[in-house]
């Protein structure tokens, strides 16, 4: 039966995706569904900023806010357990029919990104993130390209600010 199981995506309230998480994991447990709810994620990156003051902050930043990832057997008992707990609002999907992710989307939300295609000294934009709606210019590109190091100009001075290669885009 685990040969079916798809990853489907499930939305959720903002601000409830571990608690979410938390009760379709004691639900499975406790109704012996280990076999139909194999796994539950909630995609998380490590961020890295630098504050005006200089000092470095890292923290966990999740990947897909209002969103769990969970990799199931669908039928209609594994439907209706994820459908029902507190804070989801529904499957993904056209209707009440979840659609399964892709092969292609699944390595993205693994983080299996693809390699910068970009070169320091461009100007970009930031179109996703903290520093949403800054412009910059890239002042250096991580060694496996899954990130760059942007200089933004913040008012009073240009700050480094390190992006996730998704985040941005070459400006216009």
């Amino acid at each position: 039966m685990a040969e079916e199981a798809r990853w489907y995506v499930v939305h959720t309230y903002s601000g409830y995706e571990n608690t979410v998480k938390a009760t379709i994991e004691k639900t499975v447990e406790s109704r012996g569904l280990q076999e139909q709810i194999l796994a539950i994620s909630i995609p998380m990156e490590t961020v890295t900023e630098i504050t005006e003051s200089g000092v470095s902050k890292t923290y966990d930043r999740k990947l897909y806010p209002g969103y769990v990832f969970v990799k199931m057997v669908m039928n209609d008992e594994s439907w209706h357990v994820v459908r029902n707990i507190r804070g989801v609002t529904g499957f993904v999907g056209p209707g009440s029919k979840p659609v399964p992710l892709t092969e292609d989307e699944l390595a993205i939300m693994q983080g299996e990104t693809t390699k910068a295609t970009f070169k320091v000294g461009e100007a970009i934009d930031i179109v996703r993130g903290t520093f949403e709606g800054y412009s910059g210019k890239i002042y250096d590109i991580s060694e496996d390209g899954a990130s760059v190091t942007v200089l933004v100009n913040t008012g009073k001075r240009d700050m480094p600010v390190k992006v996730e290669i998704g985040d941005i885009k070459l400006a216009d």
